[in-house]
């Protein structure tokens, strides 16, 4: 599960290495555990799911905070590739509001076994898990934090 993706620029498109962050995620078997593991009460909701999911994916790896933005990706070749038909974020809004506490949690579910995953092939030792209660975005000013400026100095 866990492979070196290079981010070179041979290996660069327009939209910030989206094609490997995709490659990577199905090659991992991802879309095929959301695809089976999701599952909504309307069959009509069923059919869609994946491009709808698949489009919200692809809008987290490359940073889109609103659904408006989701537009810039209509016309995409690169997203065409994996058969991704981007709708109306009218469309995707609507898809979002089917979603209940029982299909956010089938994704937890997910996520919980992709990790789960990850850790046993990492081989790692310990995980250090930080989670900060401040809901303003200090980055790296909050207390106790270790700025570059000071870790270079340690160095």
């Amino acid at each position: 599960m866990i492979n070196k993706i290079e981010f070179s620029a041979k290996n660069l498109t327009s939209n910030a290495g989206l094609f490997l962050l995709l490659e990577q995620t199905n090659k991992n078997g991802i879309f095929d555990l959301i695809d089976r593991n999701v599952v909504f009460d309307s069959a009509s909701t069923n059919k869609i799911k994946m491009n709808h999911i698949k489009t919200m994916l692809c809008g987290n790896f490359l940073g889109i905070d609103k659904l408006e933005r989701l537009k810039l990706l209509q016309s995409d070749p690169l997203v065409n590739e994996f058969n991704i038909s981007i709708k109306e974020p009218e469309t995707v809004s609507r898809f979002l509001g089917n979603f209940s506490y029982k299909t956010t949690h089938m994704l937890r579910e997910i996520n919980f076994k992709v990790f789960r995953k990850l850790l046993r092939k990492s081989k790692l030792k310990a995980i250090t898990i930080d989670i900060g209660s401040s809901v303003v975005n200090v980055e790296g000013h909050q207390e106790g934090a270790v700025t570059r400026r000071v870790l270079r100095e340690r160095i």
